[in-house]
């Protein structure tokens, strides 16, 4: 019997020429002072528990994380603008706050960096959530006429345009959890926000491509990676065949044929169980020793990302990995979780998956929503005092990664 041939750990891992390493952000996580948003009213009253205040001051520091973007290498780069700023006012647009971003843009095409734009990250104008947010008829009309007028100013300059960030989280933590705005346990009000969600997706996307030459559309899903508990349980292997279509492809297929590339956000693996007392399914219970955790308790599974890089590949679409990271003062362990996702991302293009851009969550530690300041992301340390930007081990790592476009054998032999 002849032994399969194994890869040597020292082997360096040549990624494709053209492909894209960058980092991401979110507007009101890192601009600070978001004044007309639904998330600051909801901080300034307290009935959220952390305040996002200054954040990391980049709405006036954004050239300094442009800096430290070329520092790390980076060739393209993550980020939102934010509605609440562009439209204040129901119906009112503020031409300052666009010619900020249009500075902003601007500054990155000078710098040779490409523009991953996201349109939606969680937060929405006041106005908007006032009106009934998501769950509104008229919602996804709104969200395309600030569209319009964003697509109007910044039209050419932008290479991929996120229509939405994780439609499937925002409805699960406002509307199933009842974690972010406006806090109410509605299933009902859930499944219209994400049908309202698909609608929106699908009349920018339409809009777009009417309006601009050849634009690559897409948004981004936080999709996860499902196993059973107990490897040869039917029901337990139905559970992980539903969650998997519920969860990762739902969204896809409401929006089937409106999209120009997958974008990916991968973190952990889900393993499903069957409740001892009914059929009912439930998550498996991890303890500290029995899987290495991240500092928000999400297990770290780097295989996970292959497994759903196979799976929706089957959409013959380009992907681009719009996040991956983890929560970690231990730089240390983000170091390690970098290599060992790109290693899989690498088996998963030798396989065959057109995946074309790798964007690590997060440039900078940053404000991460009901968790506040304490969950670092970052490649880049924020001090609060003075907002000094220092780039950690891991950006040091990440930005020799970026120049080689590969991962390096010394690397895999270190972390492995």
């Amino acid at each position: 019997m002849s032994k399969l041939k194994q890869e040597p750990k020292n082997k360096t891992l040549k990624f494709p020429k053209e492909f894209l390493w960058g980092t991401a952000t979110a507007a009101h996580q890192i601009e600070g002072i978001n004044i007309n948003s639904d998330w600051w009213h909801w901080e300034e009253i307290g009935v959220i528990k952390h305040k996002s205040g200054q954040a990391c001051d980049s709405y006036q520091r954004y050239l300094d994380d442009h800096e430290i973007i070329e520092k790390i290498n980076n060739n393209a780069y993550r980020f939102s603008i934010e509605w609440a700023r562009i439209e204040p006012v129901c119906g009112h647009f503020d031409r300052e706050v666009m010619q900020h971003y249009l500075a902003v843009v601007a500054d990155l095409k000078k710098r040779g960096i490409k523009i991953m734009l996201t349109l939606h990250h969680f937060t929405n104008p006041e106005w908007f959530a006032n009106k009934g947010g998501w769950t509104s008829i008229k919602s996804a009309w709104y969200f395309k006429r600030y569209v319009t007028f964003v697509a109007e100013n910044l039209g050419g300059l932008v290479d991929f345009w996120v229509t939405i960030n994780e439609p499937e989280v925002y409805a699960d933590m406002c509307y199933h959890k009842a974690v972010w705005p406006p806090q109410e346990k509605n299933n009902k009000k859930a499944l219209r926000t994400y049908l309202n969600m698909a609608l929106a997706h699908r009349l920018v996307y339409n809009f777009l491509h009417k309006k601009l030459k050849n634009p690559q559309v897409g948004f981004a899903m936080n999709v996860i990676s499902f196993a059973s508990y107990r490897k040869h349980r039917l029901l337990e292997l139905l559970y992980v065949h539903l969650a998997d279509r519920f969860f990762n492809h739902s969204f896809y297929d409401l929006t089937k044929n409106k999209h120009d590339f997958l974008g990916i956000n991968y973190y952990f693996r889900v393993r499903l169980k069957q409740r001892d007392d009914s059929w009912l399914p439930e998550t498996e219970g991890i303890t500290e020793g029995e899987r290495d955790k991240s500092d928000v308790g999400w297990v770290i599974y780097p295989h996970g990302i292959f497994d759903v890089l196979m799976d929706l590949s089957d959409f013959n679409l380009p992907i681009y990995i719009t996040e991956n990271g983890v929560a970690a003062q231990d730089d240390r362990k983000r170091e390690k979780f970098i290599v060992d996702h790109l290693v899989e991302i690498y088996h998963a293009l030798k396989a065959g998956v057109d995946v074309r851009g790798y964007f690590h969550w997060s440039l900078l530690d940053n404000f991460e929503w009901e968790k506040g300041f304490e969950a670092k992301f970052g490649l880049v340390d924020v001090d609060l005092k003075n907002f000094k930007r220092t780039i950690k081990p891991s950006g040091e790592l990440y930005a020799k990664i970026a120049k080689n476009n590969a991962v390096l054998g010394e690397m895999r032999e270190l972390f492995e």
